[in-house]
């Protein structure tokens, strides 16, 4: 799923009203309700994720990245999440973990989703690509992407978020590859992610710029989260 080696887990903050105290039951189509997310730096298979998650030790954080405890954090179950990608279309489970001093969770979100989006990044890149990048129909986009009955209406808000997205894109993934020519800066950001690759410019987006490779809803722009807004007091 992911390109390149492994690498460091990448803390990614999200808007909660407060702490889950326990953990989710059921499915969650769109689960980033989590406090905080850390990018699982996973290559592999979904099954293979599976079972690399079951063993709570394997990426347990030593230490809360919300109020900087330093002691390993506990498990604390896990939620589900929808998941497709081209060979795979149900639901994946994310590992959580509790820091016993301010009782907030951690989620291991595996590198290969996207915040808010049921879709991988491998599906949502083949499809942009094969459409943007190669001009290739609608249908026939999809159809690279392994979604055969996709409706066109979801291939046009990827596109149109991408689209408003790449200007962003172009700038930031800039430094991280050789000089690109281009005619616009949808180009110029697909032939970048290439280069860098799209699980690394993921990666890479959140870690430093907190953006969302596809921009982020409306209701959590610019950066990830709900605004809040506190009412004025009243002088004297």
């Amino acid at each position: 799923m992911a390109n390149g080696a492994e690498s460091p887990a990448v803390c990614l903050f999200h808007e909660s009203p407060g702490p889950p105290r326990t953990p989710n039951r059921g499915v969650l189509p769109l689960p980033e309700r989590i406090l905080m997310q850390i990018l699982h730096p996973f290559a592999g298979s979904i099954n293979q994720y599976s079972e690399a998650i079951s063993d709570p030790d394997l990426y347990r954080p030593n230490h809360c990245p919300q109020c900087d405890a330093r002691q390993p954090l506990i498990g604390h179950g896990f939620y589900r999440r929808t998941l497709v990608d081209t060979a795979f279309d149900g639901v994946i489970r994310v590992r959580r973990y509790l820091c016993r001093l301010c009782q907030r969770t951690v989620s291991l979100l595996p590198e290969f989703t996207l915040p808010w989006l049921r879709f991988s990044i491998t599906v949502i890149s083949l499809f942009l690509l094969a459409r943007l990048l190669k001009g290739l129909t609608l249908v026939a986009a999809a159809r690279a992407a392994s979604l055969m009955d996709m409706p066109y209406q979801r291939g046009q808000f990827w596109i149109r978020r991408f689209r408003k997205q790449a200007p962003p894109l172009s700038v930031s993934l800039a430094p991280l590859a050789k000089p690109v020519m281009a005619a616009d800066f949808v180009s110029h950001s697909l032939h970048l992610l290439e280069s860098v690759g799209w699980i690394a410019a993921h990666r890479f987006l959140f870690a430093e710029l907190r953006a969302h490779l596809l921009g982020w809803p409306h209701s959590l722009a610019p950066h990830g989260r709900r605004a809040t807004l506190t009412p004025q007091r009243s002088a004297g």
